[in-house]
């Protein structure tokens, strides 16, 4: 877990509140599956690696804001690497050249090319930080390769593939209806404060524009007087 929050504040999401339950465990447990992931990522599509030579192979911090760790990616073309991090203080010492930090989803999503990545930074939904010239290159690259997390890690299952795709489409299936569940209450949560807010808003107006009139007014008297 970063010990400073720098990015984009996380949405009330199902990853959200597995990555509160899963904030005490051992995360390093999840080491040996991402070296397989990017293993996978390797075989599948060196092409993303090898363009990212253009830019001396960089790496990136990639700070998935609603989970309790983040992850640093290696480009390199022949053993490129995934590691998992957390409480880290000194990003320096991570010896990144960008950070990319937004919601899991949305950064799974701009890593298959399904959504515009500027959009996303107009909108602070998505922070990067650093050498920009790198994270350009590193999107052209993954635009281009037609990556599908989904099936891409499927395919490490072998014969088990079928089976594991099943059980993956039921948990896609819990995973959505519980991400709208959550959305409704967020929205239900929220509605009354942001009443609160837009009412405030409306009376500070009224009181800009009473102050803007009375000091025509002084202006007004003060010109009659001079």
């Amino acid at each position: 877990m970063t010990s400073v929050h720098k990015g984009p504040l996380a949405p009330l999401s199902p990853v959200l509140l597995a990555g509160i339950v899963a904030g005490p465990l051992p995360h390093k447990a999840l080491q040996p599956l991402l070296n397989l992931a990017i293993k996978q990522m390797h075989t599948l599509h060196p092409d993303v690696f090898e363009r990212m030579t253009s830019v001396n192979s960089p790496r990136f911090l990639i700070d998935p804001v609603d989970l309790p760790f983040s992850f640093i990616m290696d480009t390199h073309p022949d053993c490129p690497s995934l590691e998992i991090i957390q409480d880290f203080q000194n990003e320096e010492e991570l010896y990144v050249q960008a950070n990319v930090r937004g919601p899991l989803v949305l950064l799974i999503a701009l890593l298959e090319g399904k959504i515009d990545g500027d959009a996303l930074f107009f909108s602070r939904d998505l922070i990067v930080e650093g050498d920009t010239e790198a994270v350009l290159a590193l999107r052209n690259a993954v635009d281009g390769a037609d990556i599908n997390v989904h099936n891409d890690l499927l395919s490490l299952f072998g014969p088990l593939g079928k089976p594991a795709d099943a059980i993956a489409q039921l948990a896609g299936k819990v995973f959505n209806r519980f991400a709208k569940d959550l959305d409704r209450v967020s929205q239900a949560t929220l509605a009354p404060l942001q009443r609160k807010c837009d009412a405030q808003a409306h009376t500070i107006a009224e009181l800009e524009e009473t102050v803007a009139s009375l000091k025509k007014q002084v202006r007004r008297r003060a010109g009659k007087t001079a």
